[in-house]
């Protein structure tokens, strides 16, 4: 896994609920602290969410901008945050992975579509909400659908 986007410095644990709007902004100041993004692509990360949820399903949303705040990005990064407790993404959806993204052109596809297939497995979702240390998310994601 391309340790360029997704490092230990890009994963938060443990952290109390908040709201989605609080989530969002909390893996978007993360993308923007890590230099993977400007400040005003958090505001393309809310936008979105007003549009369309990034609620994905099995506890897990993906936040990420709006085209139109592409221009914001400086380089591709993932970045994730776990809430045990879950963050409440509406309609009933609870969200125990936060999944910042930054994509800029395809290179962060590849860790995508690992983090899609990890996802689409509820005892995968079940280790990430439970892992303790950054460096446990990113090995359950490099096994991703194994």
């Amino acid at each position: 896994m391309d340790r360029e986007i997704l490092n230990e410095k890009n994963i938060l644990l443990n952290l109390p609920s908040e709201s989605k709007i609080e989530a969002i902004e909390r893996v978007g100041n993360l993308l923007v602290e890590n230099g993977y993004v400007e400040k005003e692509y958090i505001e393309g990360m809310k936008k979105r969410e007003e549009d369309i949820t990034t609620y994905i399903g099995n506890g897990v949303a993906i936040p990420h901008g709006v085209s139109e705040y592409v221009k914001y990005i400086k380089k591709s990064g993932i970045v994730i945050a776990q809430y045990p407790d879950g963050v409440d993404f509406g309609d009933g959806n609870r969200a125990y992975i936060v999944i910042g993204i930054a994509g800029k052109g395809d290179e962060h596809l590849n860790i995508l579509s690992k983090i899609a297939l990890t996802c689409q497995y509820e005892e995968n979702v079940e280790k990430l909400k439970n892992a303790k240390t950054p460096q446990e998310i990113i090995e359950i994601l490099e096994k991703g659908d194994e």
